[in-house]
């Protein structure tokens, strides 16, 4: 990088979007877990789509490399620049254009945070679904790039599934308008959907018009004690089915997680009277004229009687909800505050969870013998956080470096099982050489085709997702 080129990027977002200082750039080389860090000599911030487009123009022109960063909450090092190339935050993009309320849609920029995009649903008497531990911070455009998953999805979808339009600028600087908010729309290919997922890698999302749904007038939340996995699988479609199809989250909890968060999270304690070895929080959501309390506390009742559940509280108030999901949202930060652990985002038929669990924790223990699984997760939607931590007085950094012969023992029978390696936190460079391994020749040659199409000059997040 010659100092025209960063002078003439420093013109384009004026004094108050850039910066040069190692203090300032070092918050965003550096992930949640520690598990990645970078280098940058500058970090771009600029406060328009126009500022974006004209970067991108001249990074195209002179082969400079840039990588793309929301609220830096990836886990797969999908934002990090590992070779000293440019940082674009797009965080000043944070502007909410409008709420249509009869459309049920919302536009909003790429630098919105999650909790904030909620917020304005919600003031307007509406909902956006997507739900995460890191929504106070994440943002829009970073949720986009990785396809966000969250809580919810069993009710309303992934990311893929929330938005209606796109604007995205393009490598070589122009800026692709997809902003319109369509349900249909069968004009040829669904180009917006090519951009999702795909980790800022063929182009920069910098606004989104997103679905939104009606607020649901009455939430009953409860968390249930159950033996075992399969007991869990069939105890959601026994839930569903007495609710109507009201459930919006099914989250399965691990009795050593629990434990975690009681023992480093201020506040935390167990919700029932006796320790059980797995656990169900349940949410369902309606409106106001249909008893859904009483449909979830006599779908309990039967569960109990069926062997499925062998106890459960349900929240009777807004405080009471907080304290349930607090106990699932602060299972990562538990874990870490525990010590190191190796952690995978995976994802099988809701079917098969069962028996995965049973034959990828016995496969990582006969490796590992005195590792401590830790899996929890969305199992309406068969995404499994399927973690391990290191021996409670274990050699941390010994555990660390064996992460890729875990992590192989992990996705092999992930593969097996039909499954996926990455269910909602992207590739990345922590996947990118794996996915080789699990996808077709014909996958791979398409999305290097696509990379090359989109980013023939290789400046777009270089070394993430595929490699060219």
């Amino acid at each position: 990088m010659n100092a025209e080129t960063l002078a003439r990027l420093k013109e384009i977002v004026g004094r108050r979007g850039f910066s040069e200082e190692a203090s300032v750039i070092a918050p965003h080389l550096e992930e949640w877990r520690s598990k990645y860090k970078g280098t940058s000599p500058l970090i771009l911030q600029p406060d328009s789509t126009e500022q974006v487009s004209r970067i991108l123009a001249v990074c195209n022109e002179t082969t400079t490399p840039l990588v793309p960063q929301g609220g830096n909450t990836g886990l797969v090092g999908g934002q990090i620049p590992f070779d000293g190339e440019l940082l674009l935050s797009l965080e000043r993009l944070n502007r909410i254009r409008s709420v249509d309320v009869e459309n049920h849609s919302m536009a909003v920029e790429a630098g919105v945070v999650l909790a904030t995009a909620q917020s304005a649903a919600r003031n307007k008497g509406l909902l956006f679904p997507l739900s995460l531990a890191a929504e106070g911070s994440a943002t829009i455009g970073g949720n986009l790039s990785t396809n966000a998953g969250g809580v919810n999805v069993l009710r309303y979808g992934m990311m893929r599934d929330l938005v209606l339009g796109l604007e995205v600028v393009l490598a070589d600087g122009r800026t692709l308008d997809l902003m319109k908010a369509l349900r249909k729309n069968n004009t040829g290919y669904d180009l917006k959907q090519i951009f999702i997922g795909a980790e800022g890698t063929l182009g920069i999302i910098t606004a989104a018009v997103l679905k939104l749904f009606p607020d649901p007038e009455t939430r009953v939340t409860a968390f249930a004690a159950i033996a075992s996995p399969e007991a869990a699988v069939r105890l959601l479609a026994k839930m569903q089915s007495d609710s109507g199809g009201q459930i919006s989250a099914f989250e399965l909890v691990p009795r050593t997680g629990l434990e975690f968060v009681i023992r480093h999270i201020a506040g935390a304690r167990d919700p029932l009277p006796k320790p059980s070895l797995w656990y169900a929080l349940v949410e369902a959501t309606s409106a106001r004229h249909f008893d859904l309390e009483g449909a979830i506390e006599r779908s309990l009742v039967s569960a109990g009687e069926k062997g499925l559940v062998s106890d459960a509280v349900i929240a009777k108030n807004e405080s009471q909800r907080a304290a349930l999901w607090s106990l699932r949202e602060n299972l990562s930060e538990a874990q870490k505050r525990e010590g190191a652990s190796i952690k995978h985002d995976v994802s099988v038929p809701v079917s098969a969870i069962p028996q995965f669990l049973e034959r990828a924790t016995a496969a990582v223990l006969s490796a590992a013998p005195d590792a401590r699984a830790v899996s929890f997760g969305h199992i309406g939607d068969g995404n499994i956080h399927f973690n391990f931590s290191a021996p409670r007085d274990g050699d941390g950094a010994a555990f660390l470096a064996r992460w890729e012969e875990i992590q192989r023992i992990v996705h092999d029978v992930v593969h097996e099982f039909g499954g996926s390696i990455s269910a909602e936190h992207g590739v990345g460079v922590q996947k990118r050489d794996q996915l080789v391994l699990y996808k077709s020749a014909v996958e791979m040659d398409l999305m290097r085709t696509l990379k090359r199409a989109f980013d023939p000059k290789n400046i777009l997040n270089p070394g993430k997702v595929v490699a060219i």
